[in-house]
């Protein structure tokens, strides 16, 4: 998981098209999905189906809400987005930070009202960036860009897919009985 986060952050910071690094990540992530997948489904039989499922049901609506045209991305929407993302990211941090001294920290990611918020929350934030992904390889066609840019784009897709099934997988975890 290391090493794909590594690579992610080559290629995210540094813009890369190199197909080895972006397939670097995949396999690396690819490996370390299925571990998570493995120990989440050994403590809560049949979550890997219900958590693929649920991917393939949020991206499966998210596409269809782009490709109807009910919802485009603006600058705007595309800043929000961002920026929530940051703010996602520095509340897990904090989290983290506070769960050395606290068990569960903030209570961000238990099971409880706060952790199915969270989680209701950062699942929403993976479908806008599904959203902004859509809308990113739509504008990448239209403009003709270079086919090597399509690594790029790839990227993006999974990162947010990535992110979007690791999520769900969480939410459901919390109602998801191990008896």
């Amino acid at each position: 998981m290391i090493v794909g986060l590594i690579l992610g952050l080559i290629v995210s910071f540094k813009q890369s098209t190199n197909p080895a690094l972006i397939l670097g990540y995949s396999v690396c992530y690819g490996i370390a999905i299925g571990v998570l997948s493995h120990m989440y489904e050994n403590v809560y039989n049949g979550i890997v189906l219900q958590a693929v499922l649920g991917t393939m049901v949020a991206f499966g609506g998210t596409l269809a809400v782009y490709a109807l045209k009910i919802f485009r991305p603006t600058p705007k929407f595309a800043k929000f987005v961002i920026a929530a993302a940051f703010g996602a990211v520095g509340l897990m941090l904090i989290n983290w930070i506070a769960g050395i001294f606290v068990t569960g920290g903030l209570g961000l990611r238990t099971d409880s009202p706060i952790g199915w918020i969270f989680s209701v929350g950062m699942i929403l934030l993976g479908c806008f960036f599904l959203l902004l992904d859509f809308s990113e390889i739509e504008q990448g066609a239209r403009a003709g860009v270079p086919e090597r840019y399509s690594w790029l784009m790839a990227f993006g897709l999974t990162l947010s897919l990535v992110w979007l099934y690791l999520e769900i997988l969480r939410f459901i975890s919390y109602f998801t009985s191990n008896d």
